[in-house]
């Protein structure tokens, strides 16, 4: 037991309270681009400056002239530019303000004051502005940045390997397990596909979620707008300027935005987790069984006191946090869409763990698909617990039997393998010779393997190939 702690550990990977920000550093790294402080003060910058810009180009709004086009480019190239050091200043000046949006106002201010075009337009910077108007439209950008440029991406990597997977073992014919039990075969393919078809799905539900903003003020009215230039039709002038961040316009908020679109989001990211932690769980109980094999890497260890072990660690570290990543996300989505009357500020605090949940997420998805880019299929082992089931041919022979009319088809075939165990081809064909089936029809069924009896899986598995990768847009 520890019987004293120094005062202070300087930051460092070693020293961190998130993983993400220690163990995973590296693996993450890129978010902070995203979902940083530094980042949530670029994109309010970028916000304010872009406000500024259309407020100067409004012709009602004669108290602000038109920017010049190289005022423009020099406010555009700063926020291109912001720097950590950038982004240290807005913290000291905030140290003083106790408000870290009207930090930023004041940063703007200072960094221009060579510029006279803004200079001259220092009263219009947050012009009419609540820190909501800001902040909304500063963590919708982030949002869809980080949907287009770290969460997609490596989803549809997981999405296409997985795909290659059962496009190469489309006919590959494997015993299922229903309940766990042996039930009627498959193939290895026709379970892979099975799973890119759900992402793929999950993968357009994500896509699909329109991300929204608002700039109409302190109560969602535009109230402050009117009161300076009530002949500027605001709300089209809102409209007009969200849509040019590429975001979608909500007309009707309080003072913030509801952060509807924020739930559905994290909802449908969490869905997609929920698949594949399914799918870890699978690969997870086949390598098990020895259905797949780990390719291994010269150092690695499994286990400190078993060395034959290869252990996977990949599915199980996706597992894990997939889940911690699901419990962050499902409580935004349950939590943001509620706030007191106009606004409170739990969303406040909240919101800035978005990074944290989205890293859980990357991180996963970054150790399945380095576990699936290892695996590989053990055709023997697969061929061989299926020919240990030879009782699963009771269904089509049940079947067939109740095509002609015999009576308890099903009854007889119950009787016959139920619990049994032992049940070999011989077995099986004795009883087939047995039965008053047209000679095409006995035929067919002594010709019958469990490998051999997959349905359409492959014809399936390879149908897929139309619809593979296209969800996943540049």
């Amino acid at each position: 037991m520890f019987t004293s702690f120094p005062p202070h550990l300087q930051q460092s990977p070693l020293t961190a309270l998130s993983p993400l920000d220690g163990r995973y550093e590296q693996k993450v790294a890129h978010l902070r681009a995203f979902f940083s402080e530094y980042a949530l003060i670029k994109y309010r910058i970028h916000v304010e400056v872009e406000w500024l810009i259309a407020l100067s180009l409004e012709e009602k709004i004669t108290e602000i002239k038109p920017f010049s086009s190289a005022t423009v480019t020099a406010l555009r190239t700063r926020v291109a530019e912001f720097s950590v050091e950038d982004a240290a200043r807005v913290k000291s000046i905030e140290a003083t303000t106790n408000h870290d949006v009207k930090a930023v106002e004041y940063w703007l201010r200072e960094t221009f004051t060579d510029n006279a075009d803004v200079t001259a337009a220092n009263a219009f910077i947050h012009f009419a502005c609540t820190s909501e108007d800001i902040n909304n439209l500063s963590h919708a950008l982030m949002l869809l940045d980080a949907r287009k440029h770290s969460i997609l991406p490596v989803l549809c990597g997981t999405e296409t390997k997985i795909i290659s997977i059962a496009h190469a073992h489309a006919e590959l014919a494997m015993l299922a397990h229903t309940h766990g039990q042996a039930a009627s075969p498959t193939t290895l393919g026709k379970e892979m596909a099975n799973v890119a078809a759900r992402l793929q799905s999950a993968i357009k539900a994500i896509e699909n979620v329109v991300i929204l903003g608002k700039i109409n003020g302190a109560v969602g009215n535009y109230n402050a707008h009117l009161s300076a230039y009530p002949d500027v039709d605001w709300p089209l002038f809102a409209e007009r300027f969200v849509a040019s961040l590429g975001i979608s316009f909500n007309p009707y908020t309080t003072q913030i935005e509801p952060h509807d679109y924020m739930a559905a989001l994290f909802d449908a990211i969490a869905r997609t987790n929920t698949i594949l932690i399914d799918l870890n769980r699978n690969i997870w109980g086949y390598i098990s069984k020895g259905y797949f094999t780990q390719r291994t890497k010269a150092g690695e260890i499994g286990s400190s006191t078993m060395p034959h072990k290869v252990n996977p660690i990949d599915f199980e570290n996706s597992e894990g946090n997939l889940g911690l990543s699901n419990a962050l996300l499902r409580h935004l989505s349950e939590k943001l869409p509620i706030s007191r009357w106009q606004r409170d500020l739990t969303d406040s605090t909240v919101l800035r763990n978005m990074g944290v949940a989205l890293g859980y997420a990357l991180l996963a998805y970054e150790s399945l698909n380095r576990g699936l880019h290892k695996l590989e299929a053990n055709p023997a082992a697969i061929a061989a617990d299926l020919d240990r089931q030879w009782d699963i041919l009771a269904e089509p022979i049940q079947t067939v039997m109740r095509k002609h009319g015999i009576a308890d088809a099903y009854e007889q075939l119950k009787d016959l393998t139920r619990g049994k165990g032992g049940i070999d081809r011989a077995s099986l064909q004795l009883f087939i010779n047995s039965l008053a089936l047209p000679s095409d029809e006995k035929e067919a069924l002594l010709k019958l393997t469990p490998a051999g009896y997959i349905g359409l899986a492959a014809q399936l598995t390879n149908a897929l190939s139309s619809a593979a990768p296209k969800n996943c847009k540049d």
